[in-house]
């Protein structure tokens, strides 16, 4: 059942991944309808998200964001399912680099590189910076319970010739390379919410005392890992540019958690920046506390 299920599904994303741009971006503006106004898909998360970090907006800004934020979600989706038939030469296109020459300037130091981002712009059409890596590209990802779907994710993310790594693997997987002598380029979305049993740092995002993960700095600081942020944004729809900005080459020598408070603070600007980029869908403060203990 499982697999008539994912043939149907995937025959139907397959002939949107297809459609002209134009139809495409269309097409998006009908499910933002449908999702948004109709079943109105974790709106009072959402809303409620935009007011507790950003209190300082009216309710009629805050509304503002949130319809862009579901424009932007909904064409995001349908950039994933893009994916499926890209070429390389249209999506490097669409999803430019300003200082692609720092990336192998931290390449060329001849240590392993992390890529830390978060949930803001485009994650999913960051594999543009595949075909630029003189190292082997991987992401990491949660696996998904459908065996079927799980491969055509991995399918789409792969497709320029980057790897995945489930979470529950990357650790063990990572330090297998590493011992092996194998330079790679691991991107992390590192704005994720802990389990609070796996709650081991707390600080201050967007105004508030929340838990934050730290396993892409401790994998950085124990096998001595470069670290770059890239920060993307979106310059026009269906478009995107990406800016490298350097963390460290020496993570050895950072102090405790500072990996970790510099890619924070940069995730805060370009949220304070332009807000309905990010992806406010997640209950990333639901286990805030009101002050430091």
């Amino acid at each position: 059942m499982q697999r008539i299920l994912f043939y149907i599904v995937y025959a139907f994303l397959w002939v949107i991944s297809i459609l002209p741009f134009p139809i495409f971006y269309f097409v998006s503006d009908c499910i933002y309808v449908l999702v948004y106004r109709i079943i109105g898909y974790r709106k009072k998360t959402v809303r409620a998200n935009i007011k507790l970090t950003l209190p300082h907006l009216s309710d009629k800004e805050v509304l503002q964001v949130e319809k862009k934020f579901y424009h932007h979600m909904c064409d995001m989706f349908m950039e994933m399912i893009k994916t499926m038939n890209i070429s390389e030469k249209e999506i490097k296109k669409r999803f430019t680099f300003t200082n692609i020459d720092v990336f192998h300037e931290y390449e060329a130091k001849n240590k392993s590189v992390i890529v830390m981002y978060a949930h803001y712009a485009s994650w999913e059409w960051s594999i543009a910076l595949v075909p630029y890596a003189k190292y082997t590209c991987f992401g990491i990802y949660k696996k998904i319970k459908n065996p079927y779907f799980d491969k055509m994710v991995r399918d789409i993310r792969s497709k320029f010739g980057g790897f995945l790594i489930d979470t529950k693997s990357t650790v063990k997987t990572i330090k297998e390379n590493e011992s092996k002598g194998i330079l790679g380029v691991y991107g992390f979305i590192s704005d994720q919410t802990p389990s609070l049993s796996k709650a081991k740092y707390w600080n201050n995002f967007m105004g508030h005392y929340v838990p934050i993960h730290t396993g892409s700095e401790n994998l950085a600081r124990e096998l001595d890992m470069n670290v770059l942020y890239m920060k993307v944004m979106k310059t026009k729809r269906g478009h995107y540019e990406a800016t490298f900005i350097p963390i460290t080459d020496d993570a050895k020598s950072m102090p405790e958690n500072e990996i970790t408070n510099r890619f924070i603070r940069e995730v805060e600007k370009q949220i304070y920046e332009t807000p309905e980029y990010y992806f406010w869908t997640h209950k990333r403060w639901k286990f805030k506390k009101e002050k430091a203990q």
